[in-house]
């Protein structure tokens, strides 16, 4: 008995697979017309890229960068004087910092204004436009601005990283805030607390967390980007490695490389650390 009503059983499993499995809709045509039009945007992209061949001066380069790796200047590496890879490192670290947390301060206000659950579509969709906006700057574009405006030097170069964080923060703010357990703001919002009151005790909270871990994940992408601000005149070490090699003084520039090549796994280490901790208690 109990044999014949499983026998039962799987086939009325077996036709209710069977017919949802037929009434699956049938996205053959479609699948294959995304794949050729993704084949030929392929295609046409190489169509555009032109190549030139391999210029023996740059090859020379490289092989001078990669041959001073093993023999950088020593004493311009640890030393704590002038212009040294240490004192230069401490203040590219700096400008990241900084930059870092300005904009992610910043961020706050437009990951809320541009949230869908906060303020609504249409008010939401002008916040994402402003967002956009702030992030087709190129970080070497606001570079140049701020050394325009403000002068040369590191605090043009806070100024940079904090307006090119923006952009990438905000969005990954708005992620947390659209994911965040809607029970309790139901529940603030029947009990008649207001938008301020709403995000004080209903999203705060629950946002904390994440907010950290952004904003601690994009400080390690800042290390790199201020690196190279130094291009630009907007401080750190980017602009004595440009002149060191202009001038071909590879063991100078080696040891610049090698101080950025170190500070950036450190903090890659510890950020990824602390973003495990934050995040998962681990």
């Amino acid at each position: 008995m109990a044999t014949s009503k499983r026998k039962q059983l799987d086939n009325a499993m077996t036709l209710e697979v069977k017919n949802a499995f037929y009434k699956a809709p049938d996205n053959r045509v479609k699948t294959a017309i995304i794949i050729i039009a993704a084949i030929a945007i392929i295609l046409w992209s190489f169509s555009l890229v032109s190549f030139n061949g391999i210029s023996s001066n740059g090859v020379k380069i490289v092989q001078n960068i990669l041959r001073s790796l093993t023999k950088p200047n020593l004493e311009w590496l640890f030393s704590f004087s002038g212009t040294s890879v240490p004192l230069l490192m401490i203040e590219t670290v700096a400008i990241a910092w900084f930059g870092t947390i300005i904009g992610a301060i910043l961020a706050i206000p437009f990951a809320f204004f541009a949230s869908r659950n906060i303020t609504g579509r249409f008010v939401s969709f002008i916040g994402s436009i402003s967002i956009t906006m702030v992030r087709t700057f190129p970080v070497f574009v606001l570079g140049l601005m701020f050394s325009k405006t403000v002068g040369l030097g590191q605090f043009a170069g806070v100024l940079t990283i904090g307006v090119s964080s923006i952009g990438m923060i905000t969005k990954l703010y708005i992620e947390a805030i659209e994911d965040i357990d809607h029970g309790i703001l139901d529940a603030l919002d029947s009990a008649g607390c207001t938008t301020i009151q709403k995000i004080r005790y209903g999203i705060i909270p629950q946002l904390s967390a994440n907010f950290i871990s952004t904003a601690i994940y994009r400080f390690e992408i800042n290390v790199r980007n201020a690196t190279v601000l130094g291009l630009v005149g907007a401080g750190g070490i980017g602009f004595t490695l440009l002149q060191a090699m202009g001038n071909y003084r590879w063991n100078d520039a080696s040891a610049c490389l090698w101080g950025i090549i170190v500070v950036v796994l450190i903090i890659e280490y510890v950020s990824t650390t602390l973003r495990r901790k934050i995040t998962k208690g681990e």
